[in-house]
């Protein structure tokens, strides 16, 4: 694909002089900008602060794809987003989901029940930092038909990243207060264990079950999409240990899948 300089610069020239824009404003400038470049489907945005439920910025999906890949990412599986986990490291760049996903991923339950739901060929994502630990994260969308990105595109948008950065951290500034009121909203106080000591809906899934710390570790990798081996090098233990740690969970937990691990999890997670 070619750039499209006239309307790359039509849509930069939208923010010339706006000291703000609102989510949709900014939003449609985003991915104006982006069309100009590169061939996409779908542009989402989410903001991310630790393992609160994340807010939508913005998105172009129609009304029944905005409930697979908003409101039911929002419900739950986005604790096993690969975005999720790398915005939550505060990470920054262009990268692929590919490049970021475990090794199992696709295999994993939550790709074959969740992620295989949204028909995506390729995903990636501008990954920017902003004030108060919240990471703000720019997916560009290819479907299964359109196929995945060219180097030369992902070249292409690694270029551009910086003034994306510059931009997003200029009219996407204040989320923290949005954060503070999804969260009052819901009835609960900011949850984070380091100031006040209360669990985050996501760690206190595993205290119902009664998990111990090293058993919710590991089944939160394995339904990342975690083999056995990563899990090992990721937690400094053998493979064997990881094996029994596994087994002993599922005995206690009653079940015999991952299937009825992820169930389970999202189950409680509501």
């Amino acid at each position: 694909m070619s750039t499209d300089l006239e309307a790359l610069f039509s849509a930069f020239d939208e923010t010339v002089g706006q000291a703000s824009m609102s989510d949709a404003e900014f939003g449609e400038t985003f991915r104006r900008m982006m069309a100009a470049l590169v061939r996409f489907d779908y542009v989402v945005v989410f903001a991310y602060r630790g393992k609160e439920r994340p807010i939508d910025l913005f998105s172009t999906f129609d009304v029944e794809e905005h409930v697979v890949f908003v409101t039911l990412y929002q419900a739950g599986p986005y604790l096993l987003d690969p975005f999720y986990h790398t915005a939550r490291e505060r990470r920054e760049g262009v990268m692929r989901m590919r490049e970021l996903a475990p090794d199992r991923f696709f295999s994993s339950e939550y790709y074959r029940t969740y992620y295989v739901q949204t028909g995506l060929a390729e995903e990636i994502g501008f990954f920017v930092n902003a004030e108060d630990d919240i990471t703000i994260v720019l997916s560009l969308m290819r479907r299964e038909g359109t196929g995945p990105f060219p180097a030369a595109e992902l070249a292409i948008l690694r270029k551009v990243e910086p003034l994306v950065a510059n931009m997003v951290r200029h009219y996407w500034a204040g989320l923290a207060s949005r954060f503070d009121a999804q969260l009052a909203t819901h009835g609960k106080r900011r949850q984070r264990r380091e100031q006040d000591g209360s669990l985050a809906a996501s760690d206190a899934v595993w205290r119902d079950l009664n998990l111990t710390s090293r058993e919710a570790a590991i089944v939160e990798l394995v339904l990342q999409g975690h083999s056995s081996e990563s899990i090992g090098l990721k937690l400094s233990i053998s493979t064997g240990t990881v094996k029994v740690h596994r087994r002993n969970v599922y005995r206690k937990l009653g079940i015999s899948s991952q299937t009825q691990l992820l169930s389970l999890y999202l189950k409680h997670f509501q």
